[in-house]
């Protein structure tokens, strides 16, 4: 066994001889094996325990055995106690999901208190088993049923060539002793019904049921690189500058609806929302869909995606007065006064706002804009309804509702970020300029 580690380590560039390596060891036939084989190895091994507490005097007992037999070798040991199921709880998450987490943000962060090269943990060829199937159960795409990857990040899997059997077998021949975890033996959780249920009733179909998924499992894995790869450009055809998806060249790629799913699902939308949207694709303008953190909205001939965002009041009006030099919030603009000597130096820049100071009336009131607001755009004389002047910038949905005007008394003064109201331009006549910068 010793043989096909080291050959498999070296295959895959997992381990170095030069620093540390955090092994996680839960007392357990695998982990046991996996810290005996690296010592054997000659690595520089470093035990970390976790004892979630879930199994009382049991988990105490594991503890124990794992402190016991790194001390009797000379492995430095290190071991951490967590209230798992108080953070399951807090996080609404299964207990399952909730150990992984807590062990693997603790080794993580063990690993670079202790300069480690990696963290070494025990999955073997049956647990990758196990994975694929789980994937497959679930739904996943082709990403999940190429199982477990030998290196993820500082994660490495020195044994995921070994055969479970091959483990319990060197163990018993190095006279090296365990303990058994009591719920491997339940089928109370998913992995374990799959390995106590599903795979001996595959086995009665092919005896070598593993040995074909896992071989399944490595052909998908280069289908899987190729799948990402031509991905990835067909994302960048699709995508726009601001991230916002342009529905025709979407609609050219081979396989539409997976690429909008695989763009969206790093936005919270599941396949079902997905789907949905795909269909609205054709439809009109306006349709809006939610992901717990996202928003989508269909738009003439793209789809914007923006953050969920706090709701505010269309008639929430904040007032600035002649003192004021600056706001933070909603949004942020400065203000200064200048007085005018000779021909004054006017901004041509969209968010910057240069006013005749002696034409306003303060406060002035900064809001968003309704139906029915007009104004007279700079240059004009004819009044013109914000509504049509934001189709003839074919502004976005999203980009109308970020819109805010800057009002003096009843009076739009500025479309803030786009245009001046003429009736407040600065003129041959103006002695004073209020100017009023944007920061989008």
């Amino acid at each position: 066994m010793l043989r096909k580690v080291r050959a498999y380590i070296e295959e895959f560039h997992l381990l170095t001889d030069d620093k540390p390596i955090i092994v996680g060891v839960s007392g357990g036939a695998d982990s046991v094996a996996l810290l005996s084989v690296l010592c054997d190895l000659n690595y520089q091994c470093i035990a970390a325990h976790c004892n979630f507490h879930l199994r009382g005097s049991e988990s105490d007992h594991d503890e124990a055995f794992v402190r016991t037999f790194t001390s009797a070798r000379n492995i430095p040991y290190y071991k951490i106690d967590f209230d798992t199921e108080s953070y399951a709880e807090e996080k609404h998450i299964s207990i399952e999901m909730a150990a992984r987490e807590l062990r693997y943000q603790w080794f993580e962060q063990l690993r670079v208190s202790l300069s480690a090269q990696a963290i070494a943990v025990a999955h073997h060829e049956q647990d990758n088993v196990e994975t694929v199937l789980l994937n497959l159960i679930r739904g996943t795409g082709i990403k999940g049923l190429t199982g477990m990857q030998p290196k993820n990040e500082y994660v490495v899997r020195p044994l995921l060539s070994v055969k479970r059997n091959d483990i319990l077998a060197w163990l018993e021949h190095k006279d090296i002793s365990y303990v058994t975890d009591s719920t491997n033996l339940s089928d109370e959780y998913t992995r374990n019904f799959i390995r106590l249920k599903i795979i001996p009733l595959l086995e009665e179909i092919n005896p070598s049921v593993s040995e074909a998924i896992i071989r399944t499992a490595e052909n998908l894995t280069d289908a899987e690189k190729l799948y990402a790869s031509s991905l990835s450009e067909y994302q960048k055809k699709v995508l726009s500058e601001d991230h916002s998806v342009l529905i025709e060249p979407l609609l050219n790629t081979p396989a539409p609806k997976t690429v909008l799913y695989e763009i969206l699902k790093s936005y919270g939308f599941n396949r079902s929302v997905v789907n949905d949207i795909y269909l609205s694709l054709s439809g009109e303008s306006g349709k809006r869909f939610y992901s717990s953190t996202h928003q989508l909205l269909k738009d003439r001939d793209r789809l914007f995606i923006v953050p969920l965002a706090e709701p505010e009041k269309d008639t929430q009006c904040l007032f600035l007065n002649e003192q004021d030099r600056e706001i933070q919030s909603p949004i942020k603009l400065s203000l200064r006064n200048e007085v005018i000597i000779e021909s004054p130096s006017i901004s041509k820049e969209k968010n910057i706002a240069t006013l005749d100071r002696d034409k306003l009336q303060f406060p002035l009131c900064l809001r968003r804009w309704k139906e029915g607001d007009w104004f007279i755009p700079f240059g004009m004389k004819g009044r013109k309804k914000l509504s049509d002047y934001f189709t003839d910038r074919k502004l976005s949905l999203f980009e109308k509702e970020k819109i805010r005007v800057l009002c003096s008394g009843e009076n739009i003064v500025w479309i803030v970020g786009e245009r001046i109201d003429n009736r407040f331009c600065v003129d041959k006549n103006s002695k004073e300029m209020l100017i009023i910068q944007f920061f989008d």
